[in-house]
């Protein structure tokens, strides 16, 4: 069998129109080779060998992870089919943010591409299409890819999404070091939202400023929503001298007591051995840490709430005190 001849370099190694390619002299016969794939019509892309994925035991962080690394590469492929007036939306435009999304068993999560009024509704197999009122343009790009500000992404994410996704979402955009929306954009995006506006208000009652990580968020909904103080996010313990000890993910210094979301999705041996010295250091000073684990909150989050509110009792805690 004959080897496919390479493709010209302006093609590179992601995905390019048909047009394009046969515009720098490549045949109609290349096109269907057997190395290049169809993402959607008038598009390819070279094929590339499938990484082996040992999904049985895969933790749920690892899932997403995953599912959402796949939304990413296809989104990629598909881009050039893009029209100047078409961009990712809603779900698709937060994950390629690195912003959480739904936990789901499917094994791919939707591609939703909109346009504003007048255009057209995206139509093309494999795209959920949308068609958004007009509004004036506020585009981003990010991994070079065509989006909407990120504070508008939410507010299309709320059709679908419920109330904790929102949450999670939320806290991952206006955390201040990625520099993506501010508290006031979400609030002016709930404010002008016809579709599910009371959702997104309630969502933005429970949006914390520095929240780091969504197992972070939802460890901390679980708690205050079961009646616990609410906590300081990503607090710095230090020693007594100064020396910094250990951020914590949820701390309550008046207790002495934190708790940490530990989804281990690539702990290496040096990394446990890391946070096994600061485990020490943090009893060293008299604080009560409690590691919360995927399957103390799946299927059951009880563990998990038992073994925080146990910390917190018997640190002085009562309910109903601050």
């Amino acid at each position: 069998m004959s080897r496919a001849q390479p493709l010209p370099p302006p093609l590179g190694d992601g995905a390019f129109r048909i047009a394009e390619a046969r515009e720098l002299g490549v045949s109609r016969s290349r096109m269907r080779a057997s190395d290049l794939v169809a993402p959607t019509r008038g598009v390819r892309v070279l094929r590339r060998p499938s990484d082996v994925v040992d999904v049985v035991s895969e933790t749920p962080s690892q899932r997403m992870e995953r599912v959402q690394g796949d939304l990413r590469r296809r989104a990629e492929q598909f881009a050039p089919a893009l029209t100047p007036d078409q961009f990712y939306s809603g779900a698709t435009g937060l994950a390629l943010l690195g912003a959480p999304i739904p936990y789901t068993t499917a094994d791919q999560l939707e591609l939703h591409v909109a346009a504003r009024h007048p255009a057209g509704k995206p139509r093309r197999a494999g795209v959920s299409g949308h068609r958004l009122g007009a509004r004036p343009p506020d585009r981003w790009l990010v991994r070079g890819l065509p989006i909407e500000h990120p504070a508008r992404l939410w507010r299309q994410a709320a059709e679908d999404w419920r109330l904790d996704d929102l949450i999670a979402a939320g806290d991952h955009l206006v955390l201040p070091r990625r520099r993506l929306v501010s508290l006031a954009d979400l609030e002016d995006e709930a404010a002008a939202s016809t579709l599910r506006s009371a959702l997104l208000v309630q969502a933005l009652a429970e949006i914390r400023i520095g929240a780091e990580s969504p197992g972070e968020t939802r460890l901390r909904l679980l708690l205050t929503r079961a009646g616990l103080p609410l906590p300081e996010l990503n607090w710095n313990l230090s020693r007594d001298d100064g020396r910094f000890i250990a951020r914590l993910d949820l701390a309550w210094p008046r207790y002495r007591v934190a708790s940490e979301y530990d989804g281990r999705v690539h702990a290496s041996d040096e990394q446990f051995a890391r946070d096994a010295d600061r485990w020490d250091e943090i009893r060293d000073v008299d604080w009560s840490l409690v590691r919360v684990l995927s399957h103390h909150v799946r299927p059951s989050p009880q563990v998990a709430l038992d073994r925080v509110s146990r910390a917190l009792f018997d640190a002085g805690w009562r309910p109903g005190r601050d």
